[in-house]
């Protein structure tokens, strides 16, 4: 049985809509809070803050029990997605320390269609034209953004390189998490998922970590700390709500404009306060790459869908 849509559009657009303010905020937010905290710590912090949310919430809810119905199988399942998500977290923040905030919410959408590569090639799932073209569409994208931003010498070829390696290994990380995670619905939900993920993360996170450092942190960077804790937790429950109430085609059609809604971020906060963080300087090519890439993965997004899904 599929699961429908409730047909409340202009709530599901809402919600989408917040889904992917939250996304294209959050570069911006992490590239400030990098100015004070090392990556570890921040993501600790941020592991931490939604594990201590996600656990008071399951236990309002009286559903801890389904863990004890566990394996030792799927205890090892979980550990493994926690380290594909570190992986993730960490590789988004250093490529944002590198690169810039656009060009990581750019390559990071690399992650789903990875996701979806991995869903054709382990779980033997469908992958239709439409989908391979909006592939190559975003590669070429991609390309298009890489040779304005080198050739304009307007970045360290050296760091933007770097960073956008360690970006496109975080994509991969989580389309890996993703596909691990996927398997684990079979005895989870995504909430108790998430909540033993979080758990394991600040736990695994925390030796590396200097939690001292929050201490000295002033009340700019508290808001932009809470922030991104908050981040998270806002946009995929938006998300899965949005999935409630409208297509999963049209939602993700949406989100499919983060990147660009994160350069006009980008844009704004450079325009009222040029010390925080850099403007992008993207030139004309560069535009162009970033539309192909909103346009490759709406067609995907679009044309992946069984016809019934699309209703």
């Amino acid at each position: 049985m599929l699961h429908q849509a409730s047909g409340r559009w202009k709530l599901g657009l809402l919600l989408a809509l917040v889904t992917a303010a939250c996304w294209a905020t959050l570069p911006v937010a992490l590239k400030m809070s990098l100015s004070v905290l090392d990556p570890m710590t921040l993501t600790w912090f941020r592991f931490a803050f939604a594990a201590v949310f996600m656990g008071l919430w399951l236990l309002g809810k009286r559903r801890m029990a389904v863990f004890g119905a566990l394996q030792p199988k799927q205890w090892r399942w979980l550990l493994l997605a926690t380290v594909l998500l570190i992986g993730n977290y960490i590789g988004y923040l250093l490529g944002v320390k590198y690169t810039s905030p656009g060009n990581a919410q750019l390559l990071i959408q690399l992650a789903p269609l990875l996701m979806a590569l991995g869903g054709v090639f382990i779980f033997r799932e469908r992958f239709v034209w439409g989908q391979w073209l909006g592939l190559l569409i975003i590669v070429l994208g991609l390309g298009l953004f890489f040779r304005d931003q080198l050739a304009g010498g307007l970045v360290t070829g050296h760091n933007y390189l770097l960073g956008s390696a360690i970006v496109g290994a975080a994509a991969l990380s989580w389309a890996a998490y993703a596909l691990m995670q996927k398997q684990l619905l079979l005895k989870l939900s995504s909430q108790h998922i998430l909540a033993v993920i979080y758990l394991f993360s600040a736990l695994l996170l925390w030796p590396f970590a200097h939690p001292s450092a929050l201490a000295d942190l002033n009340a700019l960077h508290w808001a932009l700390l809470l922030y991104c804790a908050l981040n998270t937790l806002v946009a995929y429950g938006a998300f899965a709500e949005a999935l409630e109430h409208w297509q999963a085609s049209r939602v993700s059609a949406v989100l499919a404009t983060t990147p660009m809604l994160c350069l006009g971020v980008v844009a704004l906060v450079h325009a009222f306060w040029p010390e925080a963080v850099a403007s992008e300087h993207v030139g004309l090519l560069g535009f162009a790459g970033a539309v192909l890439v909103v346009v490759g993965s709406a067609l995907s997004s679009l044309l992946g869908q069984r016809p019934e899904e699309k209703a």
